[in-house]
């Protein structure tokens, strides 16, 4: 074994100002197993600390699905595993969880965590593999299909905050926004080659932007290949042809057209719409699903999943309203504000 006295000593880079301000600056709270007090200042903020991740409405979540001792679950967002820990615990003795997901990068430090809180191949497996391909998961475990099922449809904090992931607009970064880094096609590359018109389309059908037509323009007027030459093309566009506009209302454009472009560049609503045909074969009689939804697009297309499901005998009950965190989780995490749950039982 090296000895670590012989290992170079490096310095941490430094920064302007009393506080960390760029996302690789922030070392305490990338490394809060060390820094734990300093995490903990930034939590009872209400802000998520930097590369973390904090399940949302975990106690909902467990209301809805009931998982119990010798079931089988999945979770086909495992994120940080937050929801993942949370079901396994209900789920023993005797039950297992399969967590799926499609960023290799996250899922790895994910099932690192869960192994290091006990839980070992018998009890968790993790899989690679986009939650569209659910019955292809289910048979390479043996299985048929599961008595609980969970789909966190959110972006992780880890994804969005970390600039060389291209979803934040805070810091410069590249323009790429795939979930799973070694496949598909960047952000800006997706831009380059769609016309005007198409992307007008795009930015309606994705997240119901209503200046849609003169962001189109805007963007397709020069290459855009960073998350802050697109940020600034769209602030200014918008503040130059509608000066009334607020700054929190052209915020609110940015942040739809980088969600519009997110869900382009990875499927998403054809993923989705592939998961919801599936469920019905992938839950055993029954079988509880849940999914968490963030955008209005998706939760329309869970919603209406649910009741055709319902109406045609597949469901023996669905949510009747969505379910929203409550104020204390919203003050708590802000992030919590846009989600959406809805839950549906498989009929026996």
């Amino acid at each position: 074994m090296p000895d670590q006295r012989d290992a170079p000593h490096t310095r941490r880079r430094r920064y302007p100002g009393r506080n960390p301000r760029t996302f690789h600056e922030k070392y305490k709270e990338l490394d809060p197993e060390r820094y734990r007090s300093d995490v903990q200042k930034v939590l009872a903020s209400g802000r998520t600390p930097a590369g973390t991740h904090r399940p949302i409405m975990v106690d909902e979540v467990l209301r809805c699905l009931q998982p119990r001792p010798g079931e089988v679950a999945v979770d086909c967002t495992l994120g940080g595993g937050g929801h993942a820990q949370a079901i396994l615990e209900r789920l023993q003795p005797g039950g297992r969880l399969i967590g799926v997901d499609v960023d290799a990068v996250e899922l790895a430090r994910t099932e690192a965590r869960l192994r290091a809180a006990g839980f070992g191949p018998g009890t968790f497996a993790a899989r690679h593999s986009n939650f569209a391909a659910l019955p292809q998961v289910l048979a390479a475990e043996g299985l048929q299909a599961a008595d609980v099922i969970l789909a966190d449809l959110g972006v992780s904090s880890m994804q969005i905050d970390n600039p060389d992931r291209g979803f934040t607009w805070k810091e410069p970064g590249p323009l790429d926004m795939r979930m799973n880094p070694a496949r598909g096609e960047p952000a800006a590359h997706l831009l380059a080659r769609m016309n005007e018109e198409t992307l007008a389309s795009l930015l309606v059908e994705n997240a119901d932007e209503p200046h849609a037509r003169l962001i189109a323009r805007l963007v397709k007027q020069q290459p855009l290949d960073t998350t802050h030459a697109l940020e600034r093309t769209v602030r200014t566009g918008l503040s130059t042809a509608f000066p009334q506009l607020t700054k929190s209302e052209i915020k609110m454009s940015v942040r739809r057209t980088f969600q519009a472009l997110r869900i382009a560049v990875n499927d998403e609503f054809p993923v989705l719409d592939a998961l919801l045909r599936a469920l019905p074969h992938c839950l055993a009689p029954g079988g509880r699903v849940a999914i968490l939804t963030f955008h209005s697009g998706e939760d329309r297309r869970v919603k209406k999943a649910f009741q055709a499901g319902h109406r045609g005998g597949v469901y023996s009950d669905v949510a009747r309203e969505v379910i929203r965190s409550t104020k204390e989780e919203t003050f708590a995490n802000r992030r919590a504000s846009a989600a959406k749950l809805r839950w549906a039982v498989r009929a026996t």
